[in-house]
């Protein structure tokens, strides 16, 4: 069938359009009116019943080797979302971190689907503004990223930007400070709370907290972390592990990053 063409980034590209596979997402996307015609199982239809009924959008019965051809994972769930176009544009998320709480997450050059879902997920979950993708990044708007992110795709803007540098002048130009994840950071994260900097608005300065400032958090490669890109953030951070574990991966790290940051903006 022409939708299996979409498990291509490509073909994502070329149409607009991209599939979400399972309960989470499919919901998501009928609740905020993405979603262009259901596919599903017959076996699956009846599972799902209470997501498929009265949805707004045209409903297709589809054989089982037909979910097959439509996932990407090696058990499908049988209930797929044909979705238009979902990413913002950078600017899009900045201005929604000026309308709220003001954290955005910059994952960069991230080349692993599941990470990128999860990683959309926990800035979700933390009330984050949005997603930044920065650099040649896996597409977010894939099976795999789609399925992690449990939803949160629909949930909160999620943009991608192709230069890294550039997206970080953007950053600074609309006052955020740049923090970044490195093993030998030189400041850890249980110590930023503790760390105040000088503000100036409307003519009266004060000292507040360096992380109530309005934040954006750099993630790097899973494999290469952030290398020459680390020297454009503010302050480089390390997270203080008290067992054996050398390191963490990208979602675990943005999770305990983003949940800092999160609780003091919203003091």
């Amino acid at each position: 069938m022409a939708a299996a063409k979409l498990r291509r980034a490509a073909a994502r590209k070329k149409a607009g359009r991209f599939l979400a596979e399972g309960k989470n997402a499919v919901t998501s996307a009928l609740e905020h009116g993405r979603v262009l015609e259901i596919f599903v199982t017959e076996a699956a239809h009846e599972h799902f019943a209470d997501v498929i009924h009265d949805a707004a959008a045209p409903v297709s019965l589809i054989t089982s080797r037909a979910a097959e051809h439509l996932s990407e994972t090696v058990t499908n769930t049988g209930i797929f979302a044909l979705c238009d176009h979902q990413l913002a544009s950078p600017k899009k998320v900045l201005e929604r971190a000026h309308q709220g709480l003001s954290l955005v997450a910059v994952p960069v050059e991230t080349s692993e689907p599941g990470n990128a879902g999860t990683l959309i997920r926990v800035a979700d979950a933390c009330g984050a503004a949005g997603v930044i993708f920065a650099g040649h990044s896996v597409d977010p708007q894939g099976g795999k990223a789609v399925r992690a992110s449990a939803g949160s795709l629909f949930h909160v803007p999620v943009a991608r930007g192709k230069g890294v540098a550039e997206v970080i002048d953007q950053l600074h130009e609309e006052g955020f400070t740049v923090l970044a994840t490195a093993m030998d950071g030189e400041t850890r994260l249980d110590q930023l709370a503790d760390e105040v900097v000088e503000w100036t608005l409307g003519g009266q300065q004060g000292e507040r907290p360096l992380l109530a400032q309005p934040t954006a958090w750099l993630f790097g490669n899973e494999a290469h972390g952030l290398g020459e890109w680390l020297d454009l953030a503010d302050v480089r951070v390390s997270i203080p592990m008290h067992g054996q574990a050398e390191s963490l991966n990208l979602s675990t790290a943005a999770s305990i990053c983003l949940y800092e940051s999160a609780k003091a903006l919203s003091r």
